[in-house]
């Protein structure tokens, strides 16, 4: 039996650490609805990401969710066609319509040079994602808003820890929505938080989280979008490694760069002005039909990388919208190659060996 390398693999602390916080919860009986755990991760990721409000959440698609909702998003927002279905998923849940703009194939994010032609006056807001945790133009999106009095959502799945400026990227636009899936490199299991930097609007989006209720005092429709102890336990569990984590994904990432830079077919630059997290390492090939058959290649060999994204989201099945060229070609040509804590120097030198000579 072969030993398989997949694209990543859920972090896991010791054991013992996570046992310990679970006989607290034993003992207290307290199992969900905003428990000690829950509160005080809230407070120890204000502090490690430099935000004013972590509100946690059930996941980032709840998240997204549930920020559209605070503002009474419902009519069109322009979004980004290259990012994770639960982008556009999450504004067709709340009927609202996505418009989609192309993106800019050096960032892989919205390319902001389109998205004033595609405002009209039914344009509420614009929902961008931090591809693979890399800012697109934040500057200039947050120039647009102001102009045509837009609100700005980043779907910040992968940005967990990505510096702009010296500071958090999380304090751009008015609420950023974060997942903290078992894949992503901080995690809670499954769960998910809004940062937001106003008093007021957090108070309205922990109120929503909750059914709209605090008692017997209701405050207007909110939904189920709270989190548990388990989870927020891993939370804890979890966040003391997270230097360590992103320190190691650096150093896979810097031997993929090493190897690979000059078969793989985007420029990934990291800007000066940027403190990255390391969370992907997309590779893109020259078409679709080299790719596939790089992947059948690759899978023969016990080396799982991942379509990363595909398709592009207009192009969803439940939801065909305007044709995006360069995040259709990009789509079929891109995948993720396997960059995870455990993964050991031996798999990752057998990762580039064989992509290597795949393009000898």
């Amino acid at each position: 039996m072969h030993h398989k390398i997949p694209v990543t693999k859920a972090f896991l602390p010791p054991k013992e650490e996570y046992d310990k916080l679970l006989s607290d919860i034993w003992e207290t009986g307290w199992l969900t609805n905003n428990g000690k755990y829950l509160v005080t991760l809230e407070k120890k990721l204000e502090e490690y990401l430099g935000v004013k409000h972590c509100i946690l959440v059930s996941n980032g698609t709840i998240a997204i969710q549930l920020a559209l909702k605070s503002f009474n998003i419902t009519k069109e927002v322009i979004t980004t066609p290259y990012s994770y279905v639960a982008t556009t998923n999450a504004l067709l849940w709340e009927n609202c319509k996505p418009v989609f703009v192309d993106i800019d194939q050096n960032s892989f994010s919205i390319d902001t040079k389109l998205i004033e032609s595609a405002i009209t006056k039914d344009t509420e807001a614009i929902l961008a994602t931090h591809c693979y945790g890399l800012p697109g133009e934040l500057e200039r999106i947050e120039q647009i808003a102001k102009r045509y009095k837009l609100k700005v959502i980043y779907d910040a799945a992968h940005a967990f820890g990505v510096q702009y400026r010296g500071e958090s990227i999380l304090n751009y636009g008015d609420l950023s929505t974060l997942s903290f899936h078992a894949t992503k490199l901080f995690h809670t299991v499954e769960g998910g938080a809004i940062i937001c930097h106003d008093d007021e609007l957090a108070e309205k989006i922990k109120l929503i989280r909750s059914f709209g209720h605090i008692g017997d005092d209701y405050f207007g429709l909110g939904i189920n979008g709270k989190n548990s102890e388990f989870h927020a336990a891993m939370g804890h569990a979890v966040l003391p490694y997270v230097d360590k984590i992103i320190e190691r994904r650096k150093y896979i990432y810097s031997l993929y760069r090493k190897s690979l830079d000059s078969l793989n077919q985007f420029d990934f630059s990291i800007i000066e002005s940027l403190t990255y997290n390391y969370s992907y390492f997309p590779f893109v090939a020259a078409s679709e039909e080299q790719l596939l058959a790089l992947i059948d290649n690759l899978n023969k060999k016990d080396i799982f990388p991942r379509r990363y994204f595909y398709p592009s989201l207009n192009n969803l099945p439940h939801n065909v919208g305007e044709s995006c060229p360069k995040s259709e070609a990009i789509s079929r040509k891109t995948i993720c190659l396997p960059l995870f804590y455990e993964l050991r120097e031996d798999e990752v030198s057998k990762v580039i060996m064989n992509i290597i000579d795949f393009f000898k």
